[in-house]
């Protein structure tokens, strides 16, 4: 079992989720984002530079330090299921969750968190099935959806998108750029994910992680993209909905990094809606809170 689902799961497994039926219908399709002729824009960054791990929240923001970055095009929104959907197509390619069903040593399978029910908190499980296209296991569906961005894929799968789509993953430093460059209020890290008044702008967790998400953004699961306003770059949901692989290697230098933390974080457990946070994560990883958007270098 991969090291990253271990370590969430002693802390949040425990008194079980809604029944299958009602996860279903909060993964119901809503009436909010982006239209299908505005998706798949890209947005020109322009060369500056940033401070990294501007006001540190976790040892592994550090050392805060400033950098030049060059010039490049990141894409508007996270890449979507029907985006993926059409590289699954012409490539006939299958994901590492998908790969893992023939695994015979208990790892077969991909995260999924499901929200508790009844005050009951939610729980992180394994699930063999839970697939890009079947995002809550066999018999769930992306139907609907299609709006949404892709989840249960690792960093091979995204790299083998941005391959095939003429991108490539951003790196790190690129990543967290263009978000602290997009902020309301560069001098709030916090500000991409709530405003002055305490509203949500982006899709996060209020309330008690994991036993209640109050919903006050709309939602207790991924968003379509676009629901929420843009950065001031025209960047959508750099913050929250799901986190999004990077190329760069975390510390350990096996694991990759992950950037702008999801609909799970919450101020009492994550916290990590930033441009600043980042977290380790295995690269033959997947769950229903990461996925990921490319950016391509300028001519």
């Amino acid at each position: 079992m991969k090291r990253a689902f271990l370590i969430l799961l002693p802390l949040l497994l425990s008194l079980g989720c809604k029944p299958a039926d009602e996860i279903k219908r909060s993964e119901a399709k809503v009436s909010c984002g982006l239209p299908v002729a505005k998706q798949g824009g890209w947005v020109k960054i322009p060369a500056g530079s940033v401070v990294l791990g501007q006001d540190p929240a976790f040892p592994e923001e550090g050392p805060t330090m400033r950098v030049q970055v060059n010039g490049f095009e990141m894409q508007a929104h996270e890449v979507t299921n029907r985006e993926f959907a059409a590289f699954v197509a012409a490539k006939a390619y299958v994901t590492d969750a998908e790969k893992s069903l023939s695994r015979t040593d208990g790892g077969a399978g991909s995260a999924v968190f499901a929200i508790g029910g009844q005050g009951q908190p939610g729980q992180w499980k394994l699930v063999p099935g839970a697939t890009w296209k079947t995002p809550l296991g066999p018999g769930s569906t992306i139907v609907g959806q299609e709006d949404k961005p892709v989840i249960h894929v690792s960093r091979q799968d995204a790299k083998a998108y941005a391959a095939w789509a003429g991108g490539r993953l951003p790196h790190e430093v690129e990543w967290e750029y263009a978000a602290q460059l997009g902020l309301a209020d560069p001098a709030n890290t916090r500000s991409g994910a709530y405003d002055p008044q305490k509203k949500p702008i982006a899709n996060t967790w209020q309330g008690l992680f994991p036993v209640l998400d109050e919903g006050k953004d709309g939602f207790q699961s991924t968003a379509p993209v676009g629901c929420f306003p843009p950065s001031k770059l025209g960047l959508y949901d750099m913050i929250g909905n799901v986190w999004e692989w990077t190329e760069t290697p975390f510390q350990d230098g096996v694991s990759g990094t992950i950037k702008g933390g999801s609909w799970l974080c919450s101020d009492n457990f994550c916290g990590r809606y930033r441009p600043q946070a980042r977290q380790a994560q295995d690269i033959d990883f997947s769950s229903n809170h990461i996925g990921f958007r490319l950016v391509r270098d300028l001519p």
